[in-house]
Protein backbone atom coordinates (compact mmCIF):
# COMPACT_ATOMS: atom_id res chain seq x y z
CA UNK A 1 0.00 0.00 0.00
CA UNK A 2 1.14 3.64 -0.97
CA UNK A 3 2.23 5.69 1.70
CA UNK A 4 -0.50 8.40 0.63
CA UNK A 5 -3.19 5.84 1.17
CA UNK A 6 -1.96 4.43 4.27
CA UNK A 7 -2.04 8.71 5.23
CA UNK A 8 -5.32 8.45 4.11
CA UNK A 9 -6.56 6.10 6.34
CA UNK A 10 -4.46 6.54 9.61
CA UNK A 11 -5.82 10.37 9.66
CA UNK A 12 -8.96 9.33 10.43
CA UNK A 13 -7.58 6.87 13.18
CA UNK A 14 -6.47 9.87 15.71
CA UNK A 15 -9.90 10.38 17.80
CA UNK A 16 -11.93 7.17 19.28
CA UNK A 17 -15.83 7.38 17.86
CA UNK A 18 -18.03 6.04 20.67
CA UNK A 19 -21.01 4.64 19.20
CA UNK A 20 -23.86 5.99 21.18
CA UNK A 21 -22.53 9.44 20.73
CA UNK A 22 -23.64 9.77 17.24
CA UNK A 23 -25.27 6.43 16.56
CA UNK A 24 -28.64 4.88 17.47
CA UNK A 25 -29.28 1.24 16.68
CA UNK A 26 -30.48 0.31 13.31
CA UNK A 27 -29.22 1.44 9.58
CA UNK A 28 -29.31 4.01 6.80
CA UNK A 29 -29.26 2.97 3.26
CA UNK A 30 -27.85 5.41 0.73
CA UNK A 31 -28.95 3.92 -2.81
CA UNK A 32 -27.03 5.22 -5.76
CA UNK A 33 -26.64 4.53 -9.80
CA UNK A 34 -22.97 4.11 -10.88
CA UNK A 35 -23.16 5.08 -14.45
CA UNK A 36 -20.47 5.20 -16.88
CA UNK A 37 -17.82 3.15 -19.40
CA UNK A 38 -13.81 2.64 -19.35
CA UNK A 39 -13.35 6.17 -18.79
CA UNK A 40 -15.74 7.92 -16.98
CA UNK A 41 -18.05 7.21 -14.04
CA UNK A 42 -20.40 9.16 -11.73
CA UNK A 43 -23.06 7.62 -8.95
CA UNK A 44 -26.33 9.36 -9.27
CA UNK A 45 -28.01 9.54 -5.82
CA UNK A 46 -31.71 7.25 -5.84
CA UNK A 47 -32.76 7.44 -1.95
CA UNK A 48 -32.16 7.05 1.25
CA UNK A 49 -33.61 3.76 3.05
CA UNK A 50 -33.99 3.53 7.17
CA UNK A 51 -33.55 -0.28 8.07
CA UNK A 52 -34.71 -2.05 11.09
CA UNK A 53 -31.00 -3.09 12.26
CA UNK A 54 -28.16 -2.45 12.40
CA UNK A 55 -25.11 -5.84 12.80
CA UNK A 56 -21.84 -4.43 12.56
CA UNK A 57 -18.97 -3.69 15.46
CA UNK A 58 -20.00 -0.73 17.51
CA UNK A 59 -16.27 -0.57 18.40
CA UNK A 60 -14.24 -0.73 15.01
CA UNK A 61 -16.32 2.53 13.27
CA UNK A 62 -13.50 3.45 11.28
CA UNK A 63 -11.89 1.17 8.93
CA UNK A 64 -8.19 0.82 9.82
CA UNK A 65 -7.61 -1.86 6.98
CA UNK A 66 -8.17 -0.51 3.74
CA UNK A 67 -9.00 -2.38 1.00
CA UNK A 68 -11.27 -1.94 -2.07
CA UNK A 69 -11.81 -0.03 -5.23
CA UNK A 70 -13.98 2.59 -3.42
CA UNK A 71 -13.99 4.06 0.29
CA UNK A 72 -16.84 5.86 2.10
CA UNK A 73 -16.51 8.28 4.40
CA UNK A 74 -19.49 9.60 7.23
CA UNK A 75 -18.48 12.77 8.79
CA UNK A 76 -20.81 14.29 11.96
CA UNK A 77 -21.43 17.80 9.97
CA UNK A 78 -21.22 19.73 13.34
CA UNK A 79 -18.30 18.76 14.26
CA UNK A 80 -16.48 17.80 10.97
CA UNK A 81 -15.27 14.72 13.03
CA UNK A 82 -15.14 11.20 10.70
CA UNK A 83 -17.28 8.71 12.74
CA UNK A 84 -17.89 6.19 9.91
CA UNK A 85 -15.81 4.46 7.24
CA UNK A 86 -15.60 1.28 4.83
CA UNK A 87 -13.88 -0.15 1.83
CA UNK A 88 -15.35 -1.13 -0.53
CA UNK A 89 -15.57 -2.73 -4.42
CA UNK A 90 -18.25 -3.25 -6.66
CA UNK A 91 -19.57 -4.86 -10.34
CA UNK A 92 -19.54 -1.62 -11.98
CA UNK A 93 -15.75 -1.35 -11.49
CA UNK A 94 -15.51 -5.10 -12.84
CA UNK A 95 -17.17 -4.12 -16.00
CA UNK A 96 -14.84 -0.87 -16.15
CA UNK A 97 -12.18 -3.20 -17.47
CA UNK A 98 -14.25 -5.16 -20.22
CA UNK A 99 -14.27 -4.77 -23.94
CA UNK A 100 -17.67 -3.57 -23.96
CA UNK A 101 -17.13 -0.84 -21.76
CA UNK A 102 -14.69 1.09 -24.32
CA UNK A 103 -17.48 1.84 -26.65
CA UNK A 104 -20.54 1.47 -24.17
CA UNK A 105 -21.99 3.18 -20.80
CA UNK A 106 -23.90 0.97 -18.38
CA UNK A 107 -25.79 1.69 -14.91
CA UNK A 108 -25.49 -0.62 -11.93
CA UNK A 109 -27.62 -0.23 -8.80
CA UNK A 110 -24.78 0.37 -5.62
CA UNK A 111 -25.76 0.64 -2.04
CA UNK A 112 -23.70 2.11 1.05
CA UNK A 113 -24.55 1.13 4.17
CA UNK A 114 -23.57 2.30 7.89
CA UNK A 115 -24.97 2.81 11.72
CA UNK A 116 -28.13 5.67 11.58
CA UNK A 117 -26.97 9.02 12.98
CA UNK A 118 -28.42 10.75 15.30
CA UNK A 119 -27.47 14.34 13.99
CA UNK A 120 -26.82 15.61 9.95
CA UNK A 121 -23.79 14.04 8.62
CA UNK A 122 -21.70 14.25 5.24
CA UNK A 123 -21.41 11.62 3.15
CA UNK A 124 -17.98 11.06 1.29
CA UNK A 125 -17.18 8.23 -1.45
CA UNK A 126 -13.73 8.02 -2.93
CA UNK A 127 -12.31 5.99 -6.22
CA UNK A 128 -9.43 4.34 -6.56
CA UNK A 129 -7.64 5.73 -9.74
CA UNK A 130 -5.20 3.66 -11.75
CA UNK A 131 -1.86 4.85 -9.91
CA UNK A 132 -4.07 3.75 -6.74
CA UNK A 133 -5.05 6.89 -5.28
CA UNK A 134 -8.43 7.67 -3.76
CA UNK A 135 -10.02 10.64 -5.48
CA UNK A 136 -13.65 11.54 -4.38
CA UNK A 137 -16.31 11.35 -6.57
CA UNK A 138 -19.61 11.96 -4.94
CA UNK A 139 -20.30 13.90 -1.08
CA UNK A 140 -24.12 14.25 -0.04
CA UNK A 141 -25.27 16.48 3.42
CA UNK A 142 -28.07 14.36 4.50
CA UNK A 143 -30.38 14.90 7.54
CA UNK A 144 -31.54 11.88 9.44
CA UNK A 145 -34.72 13.59 10.08
CA UNK A 146 -35.50 14.11 6.74
CA UNK A 147 -38.83 12.95 5.91
CA UNK A 148 -38.32 11.40 2.71
CA UNK A 149 -35.97 9.17 3.97
CA UNK A 150 -37.76 5.44 3.42
CA UNK A 151 -39.09 3.40 6.03
CA UNK A 152 -41.28 1.22 3.91
CA UNK A 153 -40.50 -2.37 4.55
CA UNK A 154 -40.48 -3.89 1.26
CA UNK A 155 -39.68 -7.35 1.19
CA UNK A 156 -40.07 -8.91 5.11
CA UNK A 157 -39.94 -12.89 5.45
CA UNK A 158 -39.48 -15.04 7.97
CA UNK A 159 -35.73 -15.65 9.51
CA UNK A 160 -34.35 -18.18 11.27
CA UNK A 161 -30.45 -18.05 12.84
CA UNK A 162 -28.81 -20.90 12.03
CA UNK A 163 -25.77 -20.41 13.73
CA UNK A 164 -26.11 -18.15 16.69
CA UNK A 165 -22.66 -18.20 18.75
CA UNK A 166 -22.98 -14.82 20.06
CA UNK A 167 -24.31 -11.05 19.81
CA UNK A 168 -23.96 -9.54 16.47
CA UNK A 169 -22.07 -6.15 17.63
CA UNK A 170 -19.24 -8.69 18.44
CA UNK A 171 -19.76 -11.04 15.85
CA UNK A 172 -18.89 -12.07 11.88
CA UNK A 173 -23.00 -11.87 10.89
CA UNK A 174 -23.24 -13.39 7.52
CA UNK A 175 -26.60 -13.62 6.29
CA UNK A 176 -27.67 -16.42 3.64
CA UNK A 177 -30.35 -15.57 0.92
CA UNK A 178 -31.88 -18.16 -1.50
CA UNK A 179 -32.11 -17.76 -4.70
CA UNK A 180 -34.82 -19.56 -7.21
CA UNK A 181 -36.08 -22.01 -4.06
CA UNK A 182 -39.94 -22.10 -4.27
CA UNK A 183 -41.75 -22.19 -1.20
CA UNK A 184 -41.85 -26.05 -1.30
CA UNK A 185 -37.87 -26.02 -1.31
CA UNK A 186 -37.12 -24.63 1.61
CA UNK A 187 -35.71 -27.38 3.34
CA UNK A 188 -33.33 -27.85 0.72
CA UNK A 189 -32.18 -24.09 1.04
CA UNK A 190 -31.56 -25.03 4.56
CA UNK A 191 -29.77 -28.00 4.70
CA UNK A 192 -27.74 -26.96 1.59
CA UNK A 193 -26.93 -23.69 4.32
CA UNK A 194 -26.15 -25.87 6.49
CA UNK A 195 -23.85 -28.08 5.07
CA UNK A 196 -22.01 -25.00 3.10
CA UNK A 197 -21.32 -23.15 6.91
CA UNK A 198 -19.78 -25.84 8.69
CA UNK A 199 -17.62 -26.37 5.50
CA UNK A 200 -16.05 -22.83 5.98
CA UNK A 201 -16.11 -23.11 10.13
CA UNK A 202 -13.98 -26.47 9.44
CA UNK A 203 -11.14 -24.48 7.30
CA UNK A 204 -8.36 -22.50 9.15
CA UNK A 205 -8.49 -19.58 10.36
CA UNK A 206 -12.57 -19.19 10.06
CA UNK A 207 -12.52 -22.28 12.39
CA UNK A 208 -10.37 -20.68 14.62
CA UNK A 209 -12.92 -17.99 15.40
CA UNK A 210 -15.87 -20.32 14.96
CA UNK A 211 -17.45 -19.23 17.91
CA UNK A 212 -17.76 -15.73 16.87
CA UNK A 213 -19.24 -16.04 13.34
CA UNK A 214 -23.16 -16.03 13.26
CA UNK A 215 -25.22 -17.16 10.22
CA UNK A 216 -28.85 -16.21 9.47
CA UNK A 217 -31.04 -17.72 6.58
CA UNK A 218 -33.67 -15.39 4.91
CA UNK A 219 -36.76 -17.94 4.30
CA UNK A 220 -37.81 -15.95 0.81
CA UNK A 221 -39.21 -17.65 -1.87
CA UNK A 222 -38.54 -17.56 -5.86
CA UNK A 223 -42.20 -17.94 -7.97
CA UNK A 224 -39.72 -20.69 -10.04
CA UNK A 225 -36.44 -22.90 -9.35
CA UNK A 226 -33.12 -22.16 -10.96
CA UNK A 227 -31.97 -19.05 -12.34
CA UNK A 228 -31.48 -17.23 -15.99
CA UNK A 229 -28.81 -19.02 -17.83
CA UNK A 230 -28.90 -17.09 -20.98
CA UNK A 231 -26.22 -19.00 -22.85
CA UNK A 232 -29.04 -22.39 -22.93
CA UNK A 233 -32.09 -19.65 -23.15
CA UNK A 234 -33.00 -20.46 -19.75
CA UNK A 235 -34.68 -17.44 -17.67
CA UNK A 236 -36.37 -18.03 -14.37
CA UNK A 237 -38.66 -15.55 -12.34
CA UNK A 238 -36.35 -15.67 -9.09
CA UNK A 239 -36.34 -13.79 -6.32
CA UNK A 240 -32.39 -11.62 -6.71
CA UNK A 241 -32.77 -11.95 -10.64
CA UNK A 242 -29.18 -14.09 -10.40
CA UNK A 243 -27.90 -15.32 -14.23
CA UNK A 244 -24.84 -16.85 -15.38
CA UNK A 245 -22.94 -15.29 -18.37
CA UNK A 246 -22.39 -12.20 -16.71
CA UNK A 247 -19.74 -10.03 -19.33
CA UNK A 248 -20.12 -12.90 -21.04
CA UNK A 249 -18.20 -15.57 -18.74
CA UNK A 250 -20.27 -18.80 -18.44
CA UNK A 251 -19.38 -19.04 -14.45
CA UNK A 252 -20.03 -16.05 -13.50
CA UNK A 253 -23.50 -16.23 -12.04
CA UNK A 254 -23.98 -12.14 -10.23
CA UNK A 255 -26.99 -10.11 -10.15
CA UNK A 256 -27.40 -6.67 -10.46
CA UNK A 257 -30.62 -5.88 -9.31
CA UNK A 258 -28.90 -4.86 -5.79
CA UNK A 259 -31.49 -3.06 -4.01
CA UNK A 260 -33.85 -5.71 -3.96
CA UNK A 261 -30.33 -8.11 -2.35
CA UNK A 262 -30.45 -5.33 0.13
CA UNK A 263 -34.24 -5.14 0.82
CA UNK A 264 -33.90 -9.08 1.57
CA UNK A 265 -31.26 -9.11 3.95
CA UNK A 266 -32.39 -6.39 6.12
CA UNK A 267 -34.56 -8.82 7.39
CA UNK A 268 -31.44 -9.24 9.82
CA UNK A 269 -28.63 -8.17 11.97
CA UNK A 270 -25.58 -8.66 8.97
CA UNK A 271 -22.14 -7.74 7.75
CA UNK A 272 -22.02 -10.09 5.11
CA UNK A 273 -24.08 -11.65 2.23
CA UNK A 274 -24.47 -14.79 0.77
CA UNK A 275 -26.38 -15.91 -2.04
CA UNK A 276 -27.51 -19.43 -2.17
CA UNK A 277 -28.95 -20.56 -6.29
CA UNK A 278 -30.83 -23.36 -6.44
CA UNK A 279 -28.89 -24.55 -9.48
CA UNK A 280 -26.10 -27.91 -10.34
CA UNK A 281 -24.01 -25.18 -13.03
CA UNK A 282 -20.76 -24.44 -12.04
CA UNK A 283 -20.23 -20.91 -11.01
CA UNK A 284 -20.65 -18.12 -8.72
CA UNK A 285 -19.14 -14.76 -7.64
CA UNK A 286 -17.84 -12.47 -5.00
CA UNK A 287 -16.79 -8.35 -4.54
CA UNK A 288 -16.08 -7.66 -1.54
CA UNK A 289 -18.13 -6.17 0.79
CA UNK A 290 -20.75 -6.11 -2.09
CA UNK A 291 -22.20 -9.62 -1.64
CA UNK A 292 -20.96 -13.27 -2.78
CA UNK A 293 -22.67 -15.50 -4.57
CA UNK A 294 -22.85 -19.75 -5.60
CA UNK A 295 -24.38 -22.52 -7.08
CA UNK A 296 -25.31 -24.67 -4.05
CA UNK A 297 -26.20 -27.48 -5.93
CA UNK A 298 -23.16 -28.46 -7.91
CA UNK A 299 -20.60 -31.35 -6.70
CA UNK A 300 -18.00 -28.06 -6.33
CA UNK A 301 -20.10 -25.99 -4.25
CA UNK A 302 -18.94 -26.15 -0.45
CA UNK A 303 -14.96 -24.82 -2.08
CA UNK A 304 -16.88 -22.23 -4.46
CA UNK A 305 -18.57 -21.28 -1.36
CA UNK A 306 -15.28 -21.01 0.60
CA UNK A 307 -13.16 -19.39 -2.64
CA UNK A 308 -16.44 -16.75 -3.28
CA UNK A 309 -16.25 -15.88 0.47
CA UNK A 310 -12.54 -14.54 0.34
CA UNK A 311 -12.95 -12.29 -2.42
CA UNK A 312 -16.66 -11.23 -0.32
CA UNK A 313 -15.17 -10.75 2.99
CA UNK A 314 -11.75 -9.98 2.49
CA UNK A 315 -11.15 -8.66 -0.97
CA UNK A 316 -8.87 -12.00 -1.75
CA UNK A 317 -7.77 -11.24 -5.31
CA UNK A 318 -7.96 -14.37 -7.92
CA UNK A 319 -4.55 -16.86 -8.34
CA UNK A 320 -5.06 -17.62 -11.48
CA UNK A 321 -3.81 -15.63 -14.77
CA UNK A 322 -5.51 -16.05 -18.42
CA UNK A 323 -9.28 -14.33 -18.10
CA UNK A 324 -9.63 -12.88 -20.93
CA UNK A 325 -13.26 -11.07 -19.26
CA UNK A 326 -10.54 -8.46 -17.59
CA UNK A 327 -7.79 -6.45 -20.21
CA UNK A 328 -4.95 -4.63 -18.34
CA UNK A 329 -6.90 -5.67 -14.81
CA UNK A 330 -3.88 -4.66 -12.76
CA UNK A 331 -1.12 -1.94 -14.11
CA UNK A 332 2.35 -3.51 -13.94
CA UNK A 333 4.02 -0.66 -12.03
CA UNK A 334 1.38 -0.14 -9.44
CA UNK A 335 0.83 -2.70 -6.02
CA UNK A 336 -2.79 -4.06 -5.95
CA UNK A 337 -4.25 -3.34 -2.81
CA UNK A 338 -5.35 -6.61 -2.84
CA UNK A 339 -3.25 -8.68 0.16
CA UNK A 340 -2.74 -12.02 -2.21
CA UNK A 341 -1.44 -10.65 -5.62
CA UNK A 342 1.52 -8.37 -6.26
CA UNK A 343 3.27 -7.09 -9.27
CA UNK A 344 6.66 -6.45 -7.31
CA UNK A 345 6.16 -2.62 -7.75
CA UNK A 346 6.31 -2.70 -3.83
CA UNK A 347 6.39 -5.95 -2.79
CA UNK A 348 8.05 -5.38 0.95
CA UNK A 349 4.48 -4.16 1.34
CA UNK A 350 3.48 -7.61 0.88
CA UNK A 351 4.77 -10.53 1.98
CA UNK A 352 8.13 -10.79 1.26
CA UNK A 353 9.07 -11.49 4.84
CA UNK A 354 7.48 -14.77 4.58
CA UNK A 355 9.78 -16.01 1.79
CA UNK A 356 12.61 -17.92 3.06
CA UNK A 357 16.36 -15.82 1.50
CA UNK A 358 16.51 -19.37 -0.36
CA UNK A 359 13.52 -18.98 -2.42
CA UNK A 360 14.13 -17.00 -6.14
CA UNK A 361 11.84 -13.91 -6.99
CA UNK A 362 10.16 -14.24 -8.96
CA UNK A 363 9.91 -18.29 -8.27
CA UNK A 364 10.35 -20.29 -11.20
CA UNK A 365 7.38 -22.94 -11.86
CA UNK A 366 9.67 -25.87 -10.72
CA UNK A 367 8.08 -28.82 -7.95
CA UNK A 368 11.07 -28.29 -5.46
CA UNK A 369 9.28 -24.77 -4.82
CA UNK A 370 5.59 -25.95 -4.67
CA UNK A 371 4.96 -26.49 -1.03
CA UNK A 372 6.99 -23.08 -0.41
CA UNK A 373 6.15 -19.24 -0.09
CA UNK A 374 7.64 -17.73 -3.39
CA UNK A 375 6.67 -15.06 -6.07
CA UNK A 376 4.72 -17.42 -8.59
CA UNK A 377 3.67 -15.60 -11.97
CA UNK A 378 0.16 -15.76 -12.63
CA UNK A 379 -2.49 -14.32 -10.81
CA UNK A 380 -5.46 -11.59 -10.99
CA UNK A 381 -6.75 -12.55 -14.53
CA UNK A 382 -2.55 -12.30 -15.75
CA UNK A 383 -0.89 -15.22 -17.17
CA UNK A 384 2.16 -12.38 -16.64
CA UNK A 385 4.03 -9.18 -14.38
CA UNK A 386 1.29 -10.18 -11.86
CA UNK A 387 1.94 -12.74 -8.94
CA UNK A 388 0.53 -15.15 -6.23
CA UNK A 389 2.56 -16.26 -3.38
CA UNK A 390 1.56 -20.13 -3.54
CA UNK A 391 1.93 -22.85 -6.31
CA UNK A 392 -1.33 -23.59 -5.42
CA UNK A 393 -4.39 -22.81 -3.58
CA UNK A 394 -8.09 -22.30 -3.06
CA UNK A 395 -8.18 -19.05 -4.53
CA UNK A 396 -6.33 -20.24 -7.38
CA UNK A 397 -7.76 -23.96 -8.33
CA UNK A 398 -10.39 -25.86 -6.49
CA UNK A 399 -7.86 -28.80 -6.69
CA UNK A 400 -6.69 -27.12 -3.35
CA UNK A 401 -8.87 -27.40 0.02
CA UNK A 402 -7.17 -24.64 1.79
CA UNK A 403 -6.23 -20.86 1.82
CA UNK A 404 -2.33 -20.20 1.64
CA UNK A 405 -0.47 -18.59 4.30
CA UNK A 406 -1.10 -15.18 2.47
CA UNK A 407 -4.48 -15.30 2.64
CA UNK A 408 -4.92 -17.14 6.21
CA UNK A 409 -3.45 -13.86 7.54
CA UNK A 410 -5.20 -11.22 5.46
CA UNK A 411 -8.62 -13.26 6.97
CA UNK A 412 -7.61 -13.15 10.42
CA UNK A 413 -6.97 -9.34 10.31
CA UNK A 414 -10.42 -9.06 9.30
CA UNK A 415 -12.03 -11.17 11.65
CA UNK A 416 -10.27 -9.48 14.25
CA UNK A 417 -12.02 -6.29 12.89
CA UNK A 418 -15.54 -7.40 13.13
CA UNK A 419 -15.20 -9.41 16.34
CA UNK A 420 -12.67 -7.50 18.68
Amino acid sequence: MKPILLLFILLDTLLAVQFDDYFIQKSMRIDFYHSGNTNSEELIFQRIVEEKYWGGSEINLIDTIGYGNYFFKVFDKKSNMLIYSRGFSSLFQEWQSTEEAKNNKRTFQETIVFPYPKENIVIEIFKRNRRNEFELLFNKEIDPKNIYISKEKKLVFETEKLINRTASNTALDIVLIPEGYTENEMDEFREKSWELAEYLLDIDPFKKFKDKINFWLIISPSQESGCDIPGENIWKNTLVNSTFYTFGSERYLMTTDMWTVRDVAANVPYDQIFILTNTDKYGGGGIYNYYSITSANNKLADKVFVHEFGHGFVGLADEYGDDPTYIDYYPNDIEPWEPNITTLADFSKKWKYLVDKNIPIPTPDEKKYYESVGVFEGAGYASKNVYRSTYDSIMRTLKSNEFNEVCKKAIEQMLKFYTE
